[in-house]
């Protein structure tokens, strides 16, 4: 049995994290669906797999909401709070008879499993390796679920603020016009943003110290 395990919106200003695990026998089946990293598909290649990666794996999904995220980051760090989650899947789908691979968090493949080993129950050999999506089919569909989730996440939060937020990530144009055009009209930081983000933090203090003109 083969687990592979990957994130999906780590660095955005608005929007929820989305970490995924997929646990399959061979992955040979995953091969000739045509895996690949999440961010070597588009979208609708990535929507179509889904279904077919799904059919064919156990698969489990956590999403963390950005209010979540704010509230984790006041007691530990993003690496920390992928590590309980990363962790909390293997011992969902790993029983010790598996080898689980991950796509490392850390700058250090190797802290980084010393991270899950010490947060889960499971005695699996984990694999932490920096380009795992990339490499290994099972962590590839990990990042496609992961991904697919939360651009639907995402198209859910526009709907309901009525907006366009664009992909929810700093360095998305869309998405800092959007945050610069909704702070002078509501005077405050639309939901699903992640307060604690420099992003946040930097447009709020412009705002309170600037005119609205200025802004």
């Amino acid at each position: 049995m083969i687990c592979g395990i990957d994130e999906a919106g780590r660095g955005p200003v608005i929007g929820p994290m989305v970490v995924a695990g997929v646990k399959i026998n061979d992955d040979g089946k995953l091969m000739e669906l045509g895996v690949k990293d999440s961010k070597r598909l588009d979208p609708s290649t990535r929507e179509m797999l889904e279904g077919k990666i799904k059919g064919c794996t156990e698969f489990t999904l956590r999403i963390v909401s950005a209010e979540e995220i704010d509230t984790s980051r006041t007691s530990m760090t993003l690496n920390e709070l992928e590590a309980d989650l990363f962790a909390s899947i293997i011992d969902e789908l790993c029983t010790g008879d598996e080898k689980c691979y991950v796509d490392t968090a850390s700058t250090d493949e190797k802290k980084f499993a010393n991270m899950l080993k010490r947060r889960s129950d499971s005695d699996v050999k984990i694999i932490s390796e920096h380009g795992a999506d990339d490499e290994y089919p099972a962590v590839s569909a990990a990042s496609v679920l992961a991904k697919v989730e939360r651009d639907r996440r995402v198209k859910e939060i526009s709907e309901k603020l009525g907006k366009d937020i664009g992909s929810g990530y700093p360095s998305d144009t869309k998405t800092l016009e959007f945050l610069k055009n909704w702070i002078p009209e509501k005077g405050s930081l639309p939901p699903h943003t992640r307060r604690s983000w420099d992003t946040s933090r930097d447009l709020m203090n412009k705002f309170k110290n600037r005119s609205l003109d200025e802004f």
